[in-house]
């Protein structure tokens, strides 16, 4: 009963009603940024900073003080303001800024100052990442590319105004719940990451004692053949052989995905020498960007790749699931990285590839081991599966208090 009383005083008001300041950050872009900050720059926080609850600086970057200076009058955050990520990928990320120094903001980033007398920013923080209130500010988005939430739509959606006190009760019970779900996420998540590192410990350890206890030789022994993908542009077509970029590799799972690729035309793709062309038992090796993720071929699925991507042949007597699994260890990787150059994008050159120091074993002794990391990977990802869904529970576990709170069910 005491609900229903309290939702009767809810009222529904236009957002700009019961705000000082509904504004977003510079439209003009700063001919120069840092990466680091020092005398006379300042903070330059865009839409890739908002998270829910909280400001992501790791990555973040700063302007010179001129122009903060002509940007900053016209959007001045303070300590308590809530920030609105209202363009791009992170549209509806909502959180309270906590730096208190002055910074800049980029017109991806709406300003919003509540009228404290009325108006609690942390009730409309919470209630922006509710599903009503996310339903609100983003029902309406625009944009092809990319999509936006436009000002004059934020000031005039209307959100639920209880009493301040009534407020202020939602947002100690909403804490509280929250916090709980994030001290679930964080064991979750840490779980998680356990479950990975155990797997990559024991890929680690199991060719660690390969390499003492055999000699070595070099990548290029172990294969009939080590290049990558066609250097020229290839002619695109609407439809044939499927031509494969590293964004088509799926670099969790490291398998291909066809469902997003371009074609070349049949005759392109058999022009192309046979080397060139992927087949059952080969070895895929991203090269450039995101260099050392290895891909098994498994299938007689014909297609083609671009040049940032390497193919490994291996010999007969070389098991391409045992060479999946040494590309992969530590003691590979660390040779990539080592070996990498390049500034902009790193890049494992063929010449660099075909020198890898590999450890030589016989034929049987590599299906064996390849076996056992079968079995370590499927049990990984069987437990990564389980706190993946655990995290998904969590998710919709704080949608629903969240849905709650602003329907009265508290």
């Amino acid at each position: 009963m005491t609900k229903q009383l309290n939702r009767l005083q809810w009222r529904q008001v236009p957002l700009n009603d019961v705000c000082l300041k509904i504004q977003d950050g510079a439209h003009n872009s700063p001919k120069e940024q840092f990466s680091v900050g020092g005398p006379r720059r300042y903070l330059y926080v865009t839409s890739k900073n908002i998270r829910n609850n909280f400001i992501d600086l790791s990555n973040v970057s700063y302007v010179s003080q001129d122009f903060h200076d002509q940007i900053y009058p016209r959007c001045t955050p303070e300590v308590g303001d809530v920030l609105l990520t209202k363009d791009g990928a992170n549209t509806g990320n909502v959180t309270l800024n906590t730096i208190a120094e002055p910074f800049s903001l980029l017109s991806s980033v709406a300003l919003i100052k509540t009228d404290p007398t009325v108006l609690m920013p942390e009730f409309l923080s919470y209630y922006l990442q509710s599903p009503q209130g996310l339903g609100q500010i983003t029902g309406q988005m625009t944009g092809t590319a990319i999509k936006r939430i436009i000002l004059r739509d934020l000031k005039a959606a209307h959100i639920p105004l209880p009493p301040k006190p009534e407020q202020q009760r939602i947002i100690a019970i909403i804490d509280e719940s929250l916090e709980a779900i994030a001290t679930a996420r964080a064991n979750s998540e840490q779980s998680l990451r356990n479950t990975r590192d155990l797997f990559l410990g024991n890929l680690s350890t199991m060719f660690a004692e390969i390499w003492n206890a055999t000699t070595t030789t070099k990548m290029s022994d172990l294969a009939t053949d080590i290049t990558d993908g066609d250097h020229m542009p290839p002619p695109k077509s609407k439809e044939g052989v499927p031509f494969v970029t590293i964004s088509n590799i799926d670099k969790q799972s490291r398998v291909l995905d066809f469902s997003d690729t371009y074609f070349v035309s049949r005759d392109y793709f058999q022009g192309l020498k046979p080397n060139r062309r992927p087949r059952r038992g080969d070895l895929l090796y991203t090269v450039t960007g995101s260099f050392g993720i290895p891909v098994k071929v498994e299938d007689d699925v014909e297609f083609c790749f671009q040049r940032h991507i390497g193919l490994i042949r291996p010999k007969p007597d070389v098991s391409t699931s045992w060479l999946y699994y040494l590309v992969l260890s530590p003691q590979l990787s660390r040779q990539a990285r080592e070996r990498a150059t390049g500034t902009a994008q790193k890049t494992v050159s063929l010449s660099v590839l075909r020198d890898f120091s590999v450890p030589m074993l016989s034929l049987t002794k590599q299906k064996h081991m390849a076996t056992k990391l079968d079995e370590l990977k499927i049990e990984t990802e069987r437990l990564e599966m389980v706190y993946k869904r655990k995290l998904e529970a969590l998710d919709e576990l704080k949608q629903a208090v969240l849905s709650s709170a602003f329907s009265g069910g508290l």
